[in-house]
């Protein structure tokens, strides 16, 4: 009994995904603490991330500075595959937890001996998630896996094949969240548009099932891609529920790139898809990589121009970094660093405009769920997925405000409330 009530400290790398599958780790802690920092514990559990290369290192780097500190350390995550075996053999980490095996974690970490527990990539939880600490809003995994082969990702190597989440299992989870004062639902996953592929149903369907749930006020979405926009989806477009902001993974616009990267989607047809969204008052935005292999200044000036001509409003733009083990780290014409950060900056830039111009043109009333107070401002994000900072007598953390009146400044919105 002595290992009973040891404490475990929790360090999150990656997606919103991974803060999810944390939560659920936290939720089969059964005999065991959280601390909340390295100091105190007695155990810290990486949940890491492994999209590239330079996730490995940030990784790495954090397991050689709490190494310093005497602590066992538990690898889990996507990097439990890539990178679980060799940090295992070099003995940097005590123990290895595939995702399969998460929900074990309680008598893992039970364990005297070193143990390396894979697991496999056909399974998805069934853990029902009750908080989410420190956060007002709360995430809901409603698959796992990819299928999509694009050149650049490891993500389906480490995730494995799209699969869905049982929907009873899913409608009791947001249930169970809205009884305990969630309002605002991040639907999440690995490519969430699959969802319902191998269930005979779709995203659309469960969106409009989730709706119905008793305070459900609003609900986001993860990434898209740009072809799992069906019917079914078209459907909720006009829906007050769900958010005025889609993101709509592009990840490039030249159709050279577009062929390289393995993708599915053309910007032919992006075009006219964000052009129907836009249209619908959605902001929008995207997925974009600069510095991929292969991106001349032809494709790369190609592509730039059709970024102008498409209505996006936010952007994840970032350049590209080799992953080991893919079909793009062994493609030649490699693109020099400098290049690719001076492409990223053009293309933020660009999008950033987009985001202020779009910003002064809407004057909709701002649905707005508080989220922090800090420096004299309440903040949280509207509609739109836009932040604003509001100044107010009245204590309105971690509530819904309407906002009628408010500034639009190039960096953010501005209100008092």
């Amino acid at each position: 009994m002595a290992i009973l009530h040891k404490k475990v400290y929790f360090k999150t790398f990656g997606c919103r995904t991974n803060i999810y599958d944390t939560q659920v780790m936290i939720e089969n802690l059964k005999d065991f603490s959280l601390s909340k920092n390295e100091e105190d514990a007695d155990i810290i559990v990486i949940n890491s991330c492994t999209v590239t290369n330079s996730a490995d290192s940030r990784a790495r780097g954090y397991i050689s500075k709490v190494n310093k500190l005497g602590k066992k350390i538990v690898y889990a995550g996507c990097g439990a595959v890539s990178k679980g075996k060799s940090l295992y053999k070099d003995e940097k980490i005590f123990g290895v937890i595939g995702s399969s095996e998460k929900e074990n974690i309680n008598s893992l970490l039970k364990n005297k001996d070193r143990f390396y527990q894979i697991g496999d990539l056909n399974s998805i939880e069934k853990t029902i998630v009750h908080n989410f600490e420190g956060k007002n809003r709360a995430f809901i995994k409603i698959q796992e896996g990819c299928d999509f082969k694009c050149s650049y990702c490891i993500i389906p190597h480490v995730r494995g094949g799209a699969r869905s989440q049982d929907e009873a299992k899913i409608l009791d989870q947001v249930k169970i969240l809205s009884s305990n004062n969630f309002s605002e639902f991040i639907l999440t996953g690995t490519n969430i548009g699959s969802y319902g592929k191998d269930k005979n149903t779709s995203l659309g369907k469960l969106l409009k099932k989730i709706s119905l749930i008793k305070g459900v006020k609003r609900i986001r979405l993860g990434s898209i891609e740009p072809i799992q926009i069906d019917e079914d989806f078209n459907e909720i477009l006009d829906e007050p529920w769900l958010e005025k902001h889609l993101h709509i993974a592009l990840q490039h616009t030249n159709e050279d790139m577009l062929k390289l990267m393995r993708r599915r989607n053309s910007f032919k047809s992006d075009e006219k898809l964000l052009d129907n969204l836009s249209s619908k008052g959605f902001a929008l935005g995207t997925d974009f990589i600069v510095g991929h292999p292969g991106e001349t200044d032809e494709r790369f000036e190609d592509g730039f121009k059709k970024l102008e001509m498409l209505p996006l409003t936010h952007i994840h733009c970032f350049t590209y970094s080799k992953r080991d083990g893919t079909a793009s780290a062994t493609m030649n014409s490699q693109i020099k660093g400098d290049i690719a950060k001076q492409r990223l900056k053009k293309v933020v830039d660009l999008i950033d405009k987009k985001n202020y111009n779009f910003r002064k043109v809407t004057n909709s009333p701002l649905q707005v769920l508080i989220e922090e107070y800090k420096n004299g401002y309440f903040s949280g994000l509207d509609q739109y997925f836009n932040k604003i900072l509001i100044k107010s007598k009245k204590n309105i953390d971690k509530k819904w405000v309407v906002l009628n009146d408010y500034k639009v400044k190039e960096d953010l919105n501005y209100a008092e409330f």
